[in-house]
């Protein structure tokens, strides 16, 4: 690939801020303590290719140089945000190859995150599991682990499907503007709660009940995302992977207050923001690929154009 020329841009909105940039430099120019909660989802060591460009973190040689990389981000997240306030990350476990790692197996992405997040000073707050489909999975990966005829053949080769997860990190200090959720007047309704705490999410497609044990989350809807195509160009990426919309919201909705700043260093085309202004937040977000920052100032500023046109009760 033909390596991407690196460039910078910016799009302000009357609740939001999209930089385009490496975030390894642009978010210095956020300051410091003033971010209220971060969300967002790294790219994933070298598992897939999104740009062409060096800067970008999916094209690391190997895993450690993924995480050197990735730790001036991390530090930057610490610096920014308030104390005693979440950064809530979504990851996923990755396979080995037999060509790349000499052998099929796992590689344990979660745990080297949440190392790294320790190791630049953040508190390692809690996580969820996100259940996946594992015949969806099977059918879009081509998984050989989780083929029927794998199973048939030896199953001493097959493995449970990769889940996601969430993970929360908490910036060292006190919280100095609580997030109150009143049962009756709260975004977070006890129910909600309920809900909402159970370390496993399900997917909105598992509706077998008897199967269900404890809370557990019940509508993170895979396809829940905003358009995959926008953004998307042939002759550089193979892959994209916008964020579910409800993983999201439930993040920002739990670990801010309405009209506080929420942080996206990865903010691809504009997840994270766009869930942020609807819901009465701020954002700031950084993107590398000119193109994916593209669709999410369009997608920014549709939203903001929605939200300022007046409802029919508003005109009655």
């Amino acid at each position: 690939m033909t390596e991407q020329k690196y460039t910078t841009d910016d799009a302000r909105g009357t609740n939001y801020h999209l930089m385009l940039g490496d975030s390894c430099e642009r978010l210095a120019e956020i300051d410091d303590n003033s971010v209220d909660m971060s969300v967002c989802s790294p790219p994933f060591d070298s598992l897939f290719t999104y740009s062409p460009s060096m800067r970008d973190l999916g094209n690391s040689a190997n895993r450690g140089q993924f995480l050197d990389h990735y730790r001036f981000i991390v530090e930057h997240q610490l610096r920014t945000m308030k104390p005693g306030r979440i950064a809530a990350i979504h990851v996923q476990q990755l396979t080995t190859t037999k060509s790349t790692h000499g052998h099929v197996g796992m590689s344990d992405f979660r745990g080297d995150v949440i190392r790294l997040f320790q190791d630049v000073g953040w508190i390692f707050h809690g996580e969820a599991t996100i259940w996946k489909d594992p015949q969806a999975q099977s059918i879009r990966t081509k998984a050989f682990s989780l083929a029927f005829q794998t199973k048939n053949r030896d199953s001493a080769h097959v493995r449970p499907a990769l889940a996601d997860y969430l993970l929360l990190f908490r910036k060292p200090g006190e919280n100095a503007v609580k997030i109150p959720h009143l049962p009756d007047t709260g975004e977070v309704t006890n129910n909600d709660w309920i809900e909402w705490a159970g370390p496993i999410w399900y997917d909105e497609h598992s509706d077998d009940d008897e199967q269900r044990f404890g809370p557990i989350w019940t509508s993170i809807k895979e396809s829940g995302t905003l358009n995959g195509r926008m953004g998307r160009e042939n002759a550089d990426e193979r892959h994209i992977a916008p964020l579910q919309l409800e993983f999201i919201r439930r993040c920002i909705l739990l670990y801010s207050n309405p009209g506080e700043l929420v942080l996206s260093p990865f903010g691809g085309i504009g997840s994270e923001p766009y869930v942020a202004v609807k819901n009465g937040r701020r954002a700031v977000s950084c993107e590398l690929k000119p193109s994916y920052w593209q669709s999410a100032v369009k997608v920014m500023q549709d939203l903001e154009a929605d939200m300022s046109t007046p409802s029919l009760m508003d005109v009655m």
